[in-house]
């Protein structure tokens, strides 16, 4: 949606909008003529080699507000290009999953005439954004007509247009019969069935895709835990021995939920052509800092950092800092224990109304100081990311407490989030098998005995119920053995067509 518009769908033979890219109103006309120059300059020049065009004045009685609005697409040609640059994972003939390249295009399955509807609106859309991304500065030393937005070679013109305010945003186009058709099969038909997935991965991506993904796996998930313990709700058992059972069943079934999701979201990622995709050739990140040079492995010219330099700000500045953010996290919660024990003190001598409203001060107090800390731990992180833009990736800010949006890290963000409610229930529900009186009776001399059994059951009983499920993973084709990936990373010749993008 533009201005809460939709575009409509342009003629496919001419041009299709996929982004929108968004200037100030007042953007001076020297830099959009450039801007949109070097959007549309061939590859083999240093260019995007992308169609633009600036959106119409306004719908009907609708006007734009903003009049710098431009739509970018590509020809199918320049988008089937950018996806082997890109290093796009496809199903092959054969049912294997390989790295696209132009010059087998029509071995794989799906690829039917000139490649109309191979590539998902994602995937076209993903492009485009890679495409900006990493259209980068040659030899221009300013943006036009702003002397204070400095360039040099290599540096992404788009980061730097977005940094000092030109550029306001960037964001995919809807397309509305794709999304009625999306939206018909998958929540306005009322029936009992799966969700879509392929159609969602389809329409927003592979990142979207698996977070619903996992939202109806966790859902089923729940269902066996939800009947199990229907029982203890409705006759309110309050002895601890009739949690044996019911805590004994958590236990095996976290893990074993946990284990399957492992591999749900693994035959996920490899039907969906991620999980095979060499993140060893990923593109440096657009804010990254470097000159020029040709990269060692893959042969593409792309900003290059000294390593000593960047293990040093890494080793002086975030580690250290890293290390100080603990130090006041556990310097903090030893205040607030302390604060709990005067505050129980207080109430044990003279129990009152009033001191046992003073019970909760402590735990109020740490909620807040929690939040504001959280606060200035994401702004350092942002500053130190922005400030030491010499790691070529996106692992930066993961480091320092954040998630990117990438399907990767989307599907780690969530396996860690499923880790730690497993570790959680798993220590909850062995805690309460360990209050027993029947468990207890075991060990009558002994409370450590029962704490390392509880400890050795959490750490053993994972690894053996990964062991006894079966392996789903056997249906999945190999290639022949005298197949090599045939990816653009692979032969002199197409490192040299793909180095001079």
């Amino acid at each position: 949606p533009v201005d809460g518009m939709m575009v409509p769908p342009a003629d496919s033979s001419a041009f299709s909008p996929l982004v929108v890219l968004e200037l100030l109103p007042d953007t001076k006309q020297e830099a959009i003529t450039w801007l949109l120059g070097r959007i549309r300059e061939p590859q083999e020049t240093g260019g995007a080699g992308l169609l633009v065009e600036q959106l119409g004045p306004g719908l009907g009685a609708v006007e734009k507000e903003n009049p710098n609005l431009f739509l970018v697409g590509a020809s199918r040609e320049r988008l089937l290009s950018g996806a082997e640059d890109v290093g796009l994972f496809k199903e092959y003939s054969d049912g294997s999953m390989r790295g696209f390249t132009c010059s087998n295009k029509q071995h794989f399955k799906d690829f039917q005439g000139d490649g109309d509807g191979f590539l998902s609106m994602a995937e076209c859309q993903h492009i485009i954004k890679h495409e900006l991304d990493t259209l980068r500065a040659k030899d221009e030393t300013h943006v036009p007509g702003y002397s204070h937005a400095k360039l040099y070679p290599g540096k992404s013109i788009i980061r730097r247009l977005l940094s000092k305010g030109i550029l306001i945003q960037m964001f995919p186009l809807h397309q509305p019969e794709e999304l009625k058709r999306l939206s018909f099969s998958w929540y306005k038909k009322v029936k009992l069935s799966l969700q879509p997935l392929d159609d969602i991965r389809r329409y927003y991506g592979e990142g979207q895709a698996l977070y619903f993904g996992f939202l109806e796996y966790f859902t089923f998930a729940l269902v066996p835990m939800a009947l199990f313990g229907v029982p203890y709700y409705l006759f309110d058992w309050e002895d601890y021995d009739k949690y044996v059972v019911f805590a004994g069943f958590n236990v095996i079934w976290c893990t074993i939920i946990l284990e399957l999701w492992k591999r749900c979201s693994a035959s996920l990622a490899y039907r969906w052509g991620t999980l095979s995709r060499k993140k060893a050739f990923e593109e440096p990140r657009p804010g990254f800092h470097g000159v020029l040079g040709f990269n060692p492995v893959t042969g593409r010219e792309e900003p290059l950092y000294p390593n000593a330099k960047r293990q040093l700000r890494i080793y002086l500045v975030s580690l250290p800092f890293v290390l100080l953010c603990l130090y006041l996290s556990l310097y903090v919660m030893m205040i607030y224990f302390q604060m709990e024990a005067w505050v129980l003190s207080i109430h044990d001598q003279e129990p009152s109304f009033w001191t046992a409203v003073l019970l909760f001060i402590p735990s109020i107090i740490y909620a807040v100081v929690i939040e504001a800390m959280n606060l200035v731990y994401r702004y350092a992180a942002e500053f130190l990311t922005e400030w030491g833009k010499t790691l070529r990736y996106k692992f930066s800010l993961f480091l320092k407490f954040q998630f990117t949006s990438s399907s990767d890290l989307l599907s780690l963000h969530l396996q860690l989030a499923f880790e730690t409610m497993s570790v959680i229930a798993v220590v909850t529900n062995c805690g309460l098998i360990g209050m027993s009186p029947q468990v207890r009776a075991f060990f009558p001399d002994s409370d450590s005995q029962l704490i390392l059994w509880t400890v050795a059951i959490e750490v053993i009983h994972p690894r053996l119920l990964s062991h006894l499920q079966p392996d789903p993973h056997t249906h999945i084709p190999k290639p022949p053995l005298h197949y090599k990936a045939h990816t653009h990373y692979d032969t002199p010749t197409s490192i040299q067509s793909t180095s001079s993008s």
